[in-house]
């Protein structure tokens, strides 16, 4: 009866239902799971470090993006860290353990694997990410990183850029990779390895990549930077070496955070959808738990060619950095 079935006697029902009242009774969850095997929970899984988690406003838009839709679904949404080989068997073995429904996977690491874990584990997933290995899958929402890069690379170039260098994301990542690719495509036979570093996605990693830069190049006079982070980085070793940005040295980041906007000088950036992707990504999950929702692609989004995922478009954002 307290449940909602439908054969109770109507006179039963009322004495009941006002004994509930009567008693501010809370049906208990953890019975209740175990009778449907549903948590109404789902866990946010983030292949990082909390400094990174907590460092980058990548993942505080994909939260409050996910968490908007979960609410609106009627479930739960937790956060889970996990970066090292031992943590990520120990949360697999959790997670296989029914404490919950489904996981959204963000910032996954090639080496990681845990996306193939989760699924040989039988729980739903979607990732926020092309995954690096084609063999895995699964549901992704991911922006189109690859035009984001070439956007970028055609932007310096249309400035009159002629030596022009890359701070690339993680090679073990379909986003570094991604962005890489496109800064390639957009220069065409003016690219050149020697003028590519890799950072972490952090305005730390952002400077010790520009520093090697400068060291080798200093004649640099354009950067693309795969996110807005390393380009803060990168700009602070810029103007240490007595250069100015963007006279001396053309900067575009990748992101465009809330400081991007706020930077001295504002940043020139790749804007993407994150909010976005993290409704998008919880729209798949819920679709894949049987819950009725909304179309997935609440804007305009081409499907991959795989069929498994939505790509969001990106646009580049011309500020006073280059």
């Amino acid at each position: 009866m307290v449940n909602g079935s439908t054969t109770v006697d109507p006179a039963l029902r009322e004495i009941v239902t006002q004994a509930v009242d009567d008693l501010n009774y809370v049906p208990n969850a953890a019975a209740r799971a175990l009778m449907t095997r549903r948590t109404d929970s789902v866990t946010l899984v983030a292949a990082e470090g909390d400094d990174r988690v907590f460092g980058d406003p990548f993942f505080a838009q994909i939260v409050r993006g996910a968490s908007q839709e979960l609410t609106r679904a009627g479930v739960q949404l937790s956060l889970s860290m996990t970066q090292s080989d031992l943590q990520i068997s120990s949360l697999s073995r959790y997670l296989a353990g029914g404490h919950t429904d489904g996981v959204l996977l963000i910032s996954e690491h090639g080496g990681h694997r845990l996306a193939e874990k989760l699924v040989e584990a039988g729980i739903p997933v979607v990732i926020g990410g092309r995954p690096l290995d084609p063999a895995v899958e699964v549901p992704y929402v991911d922006n189109d990183n690859v035009a984001g890069g070439r956007l970028a690379a055609e932007h310096l170039r249309a400035r009159g850029c002629r030596r022009v260098a890359t701070i690339a994301g993680p090679a073990d990542m379909s986003a570094g990779c991604d962005r890489l690719e496109g800064f390639r495509q957009g220069l065409g036979p003016d690219f050149r390895e020697d003028l590519v570093e890799h950072g972490l996605f952090t305005m730390a990693s952002g400077e010790a990549a520009a520093t090697r830069l400068f060291e080798r190049s200093p004649d640099i006079d354009g950067i693309f930077v795969a996110s807005d982070l390393m380009a803060l980085g990168a700009i602070s070793v810029i103007r240490k070496l007595g250069k100015r940005v963007p006279d001396d040295v053309a900067i575009v980041g990748f992101d465009d955070i809330e400081l991007a906007s706020m930077a001295e000088p504002s940043l020139t950036t790749i804007r993407q959808r994150t909010e976005n992707q993290g409704r998008l990504m919880a729209r798949l999950l819920l679709r894949q738990l049987g819950h009725e929702v909304d179309d997935v692609e609440s804007e305009p989004a081409p499907s991959t060619p795989d069929g498994r995922g939505i790509v969001q478009h990106v646009d580049l954002i011309e500020r006073e950095s280059a």
